[in-house]
């Protein structure tokens, strides 16, 4: 029996399907979660939530949820907390309750659908393909054959998903996801993309990444820099993508401070460094970090910092200090730095 079988099989013991999205969405998650969705519906599931946590600020997501209508909800513990026998709880795009995700560690899952590096994934359903550029490509091998019904909204979805995490086919892209994406393209809507792929940027967000050039520091091929406090969370993945890009520079790491966390943001084509393994061994005793091995992200409580102080200004180079010295000793970098 293959795999999409196998989730319908799964999907038609159900009732009603939880599908919970990682922190602060992205493309490839909502449109995961959007397609098993429609296979869920199809295997005779019409009691479906499509949940998720963090915010979603970044003007592209937001513009993704608006043009497409996707119907989201916050999560609430409680609604797993409420659920019936036969409702199923679904994570796309991650796979470990509480890695990414409000979910309690050490819920029982059902489903799992996730493209990310991982290990122990537990749920009764799991496709793990690491080696794929998004997990939209999974999500559409199904939607292909079930023959579930494609439309453009799902279309458009799937495929600027496919689009957005391999950063337009140049990053981790395989042939696979190429013909996930040629399947797509006839019935997706082009203006859309276009749209989807244009967004405008706010105020917020260029003022961060204008603070991230201002504060960078380069140490070899390593460059490190913060945007200060900014509301804008996802300015952080936009400023480390620019300015990965100077002369020079093999890896970018950028940081900030959100509300109560330090986020932190990084980039890295050279194929001599992980950057999911680096945040996860330099802070995996303070917060959590990971993710592919040119891209990652990572967050950290600003627990005992805040405590410490109310001044922003002395609170932020206490940060900067410790993040820094903490990242130049796991990349094995000395003190001395360039611009």
């Amino acid at each position: 029996m293959s795999q999409s079988q196998q989730l319908h099989e799964l999907l038609g013991e159900g009732s009603e399907i939880n599908i919970v999205c990682h922190n602060n969405p992205d493309p490839d998650c909502l449109a995961s979660a959007l397609a098993l969705g429609r296979i869920a519906a199809a295997a005779g599931i019409d009691e479906q939530q499509i949940l998720y946590s963090g915010d979603i600020s970044h003007q592209q997501n937001r513009a993704f949820v608006n043009l497409l209508d996707i119907d989201l909800e916050p999560f609430e513990p409680a609604t797993l907390q409420n659920r019936q026998p036969d409702s199923l709880l679904a994570f796309v795009d991650h796979s470990i309750p509480g890695q990414n995700n409000a979910v309690p560690p050490e819920t029982d899952v059902d489903i799992v659908i996730d493209h990310h590096p991982a290990e122990d994934i537990d749920a009764r359903f799991v496709d793990h393909r690491a080696e794929l550029g998004a997990a939209a490509t999974i999500l559409t091998e199904y939607v292909r054959t079930l023959d579930i019904d494609l439309d453009a909204d799902l279309a458009t979805a799937l495929l600027f998903a496919i689009r957005s995490d391999t950063l337009d086919f140049l990053r981790g892209a395989t042939a696979t996801d190429y013909d996930a994406a040629g399947y797509l393209h006839e019935s997706a809507d082009q203006e859309m993309i276009r749209q989807l792929s244009t967004p405008s940027i706010s105020g917020g967000t260029l003022d961060a990444i204008s603070t991230a050039i201002d504060n960078r520091i380069i140490n070899g091929a390593v460059l490190i820099s913060h945007v200060g406090r900014t509301t804008e969370r996802d300015a952080l993945p936009q400023a480390v993508d620019y300015l990965v890009r100077l002369e020079g520079v093999q890896t970018a790491i950028v940081f900030g401070l959100v509300d109560d966390t330090i986020q932190i943001s990084a980039r890295s084509p050279d194929a001599r460094v992980n950057v999911g393994n680096v945040l996860n061994e330099t802070f995996d005793d303070v917060g959590s970090g990971g993710g592919h091995h040119d891209v990652a992200g990572g967050e950290i409580p600003l627990g005992i910092f805040a405590d410490y102080t109310s001044d922003d200004t002395q609170l932020l180079e206490m940060v900067e200090q410790i993040i820094t010295a903490r990242l130049f000793a796991e990349l094995n970098l000395s003190e001395e730095t360039g611009e």
